[in-house]
């Protein structure tokens, strides 16, 4: 396991409140050895003019999970986590229901950390491919 604080669901959900996580509805679902699996809803808070997901709704998930991620590797709360770039490659549109993600390290150095988000529809086709460094300060 990866995690230096234990996770807990119902901790890290309320963690949340009263952010951008909470207003997108961004839900934490499952965290395993090495993964966090979250979901978010594709509908008038996430999709863009056209009736599609927003790529900026599926990079802000992927920066949310990432930097939880982070914080959870990092081991001590009074550290904060900071995201310093981040890409993503939009390779399919969803247009109603739930996306779902799965994240996974890439690299979990001291200072630095970088995870790989894959973001899928309801139909398990993948939507977005996305890499997030963080910065781990204090």
């Amino acid at each position: 396991m990866i995690w230096k604080l234990k996770p807990n669901l119902e901790v890290i959900n309320a963690f949340n409140k009263n952010t951008m996580v909470e207003h997108l509805d961004i839900q934490i679902t499952e965290i395993g050895d090495d993964y966090i699996k979250a979901s978010m809803p594709v509908d008038h808070r996430t999709k863009q003019p056209m009736g599609l997901l927003h790529g900026g709704a599926s990079v802000a998930l992927s920066e949310s999970i990432g930097s939880v991620a982070s914080w959870l590797v990092a081991g001590d709360p009074t550290k904060s986590v900071v995201g310093i770039e981040i890409n993503a490659n939009h390779l399919r549109s969803a247009k109603d229901g739930r996306v779902h993600s799965v994240t996974r390290p890439i690299r979990l150095g001291r200072t630095l950390h970088v995870w790989n988000t894959e973001i899928f529809d309801e139909g398990e086709n993948l939507v977005c491919v996305s890499r997030l460094t963080v910065m781990v300060k204090g």
